[in-house]
């Protein structure tokens, strides 16, 4: 029988996708479900829906510094606001999409996570914060900065936004599982329940 597909759109910026990357790891492990990626630029996405992240209330930005800081400790997650933010986001994704050159998407993304959400490191967001988490999964990074410049990985993120766009995505992160979206990180109880519904 055929695993269950789960298209993930997500996004180095953001602090939900975040969580989201570590919180569907398990649940991935529990149903044998294979995980589809979508790099996402937020910022366009944002763009497109008039919509700026830094203007909302005070108020409701300091509580969610607080509120990542409950799914931190409840997760036990190493998790930590960095000093630089927001960031410009592209190279990283670019670069997050080259390494599928090289079958090492996955441990790139893990160690983008950790690099700008746990360490500080907002020198991803050029290629000499890059190149280091390249190299040390073996791919030099001179490759990665040629790979991540290409007219062909700088479109395949242009298509990578539009096709999120054009399946209702709004957000990161978010998840499709048979045709239906899920936002934010604390949506993993619904994406369970849809992975463990029966196949028609």
């Amino acid at each position: 029988m055929a695993s269950k597909q789960i298209d993930f759109y997500w996004e180095i910026g953001s602090t939900n996708s975040y969580f989201a990357w570590h919180l569907i790891k398990p649940i991935l492990e529990r149903h044998g479900a294979h995980l589809n990626l979508h790099a996402v630029n937020l910022g366009f996405v944002f763009r497109h829906h008039n919509y700026v992240l830094m203007e909302e209330p005070k108020a409701k930005i300091s509580n969610r510094l607080r509120d990542l800081e409950r799914w931190a400790e409840r997760h036990d997650l190493p998790f930590r606001m960095p000093d630089t933010f927001p960031i410009k986001t592209s190279r990283a994704l670019r670069a997050a999409l080259a390494m599928r050159r090289w079958d090492k998407e996955i441990p790139f993304i893990d160690a983008l996570m950790a690099a700008y959400w746990e360490r500080n490191d907002a020198t991803i967001a050029e290629y000499s914060g890059l190149r280091p988490l390249a190299a040390a999964l073996g791919v030099d990074g001179d490759a990665l900065e040629q790979a991540a410049e290409s007219d062909e990985i700088r479109q395949m993120l242009i298509d990578s936004t539009n096709n999120a766009l054009g399946r209702g995505v709004f957000g990161v992160p978010s998840f499709i599982v048979d045709g239906e979206l899920y936002w934010g990180k604390d949506r993993m109880e619904f994406i369970e329940d849809a992975l463990s519904a029966p196949t028609n």
